[in-house]
């Protein structure tokens, strides 16, 4: 199906219409299998810039013509061990946005730039952002970028694998969070493809 058709059947979809988009525990690649589900459910703007770097502001994102979103996060139970090269986190998130134009303004302005902007950075609790390395992507529909984060704090080093591709005016997230500096590219773009496929089955629905 051309990209036009897709892009006009995006206009179709409500806020009401993104739970159902993100992946189902079942639908995680199988290494998260035994992972269990931490947080899902709607992603706000303000709920957004709050977990984001700091200075971000609900208004920013609006004003970029996000919407809304929702998100489902797979972590890690009691029993399992943080040890090196273990994947602790796996996610995956739908957000809405005004046009196809902002979900790819996003993707460069916001996405890439601000981590790349905040490297040296601290982030979050006693965390310093060390790298954020560009990685190539392939296998979407339509435009895709990809990074490789490092972060380093207490604990040692914790790398996420982020995958951001753009459907019409959705924009769809996989993430990996894996303990120590790892890359996990392939597996990151698996459920991000998976995520992609049940996007669009749904829009198509819709």
């Amino acid at each position: 199906m051309a990209t036009s058709a897709i892009t006009r059947a995006t206009y179709r979809v409500t806020q009401d219409t993104l739970p159902d988009m993100v992946l189902e525990k079942s639908e995680f690649p199988s290494d998260f299998h035994t992972h269990q589900i931490v947080r899902e459910g709607e992603l706000d703007n303000e709920t957004l810039a709050s977990n984001g770097f700091a200075g971000n502001t609900a208004q920013r994102f609006l004003a970029a013509g996000r919407v809304t979103g929702s998100m489902r996060e797979l972590g890690p139970t009691s029993n399992m061990a943080m040890a090196d090269g273990f994947d602790f986190m796996a996610a995956s998130v739908v957000h809405l946005f005004d046009s196809p134009e902002s979900v790819s303004r996003w993707m460069h302005d916001i996405f890439l730039k601000d981590f790349e902007d905040h490297v040296g950075d601290t982030v979050g609790q006693d965390h310093q952002l060390v790298s954020a390395t560009r990685l190539e992507t392939a296998g979407f529909f339509d435009e895709s970028v990809a990074l490789q984060v490092l972060q380093g704090g207490p604990s040692g080093l914790i790398s996420s694998t982020v995958v951001d591709f753009r459907l019409g005016r959705l924009l769809g997230v996989a993430f990996i969070g894996t303990i120590g500096n790892h890359h996990r590219p392939q597996l990151t773009m698996q459920i991000g493809q998976a995520l992609e496929k049940r996007m669009a089955q749904i829009v198509l629905g819709v």
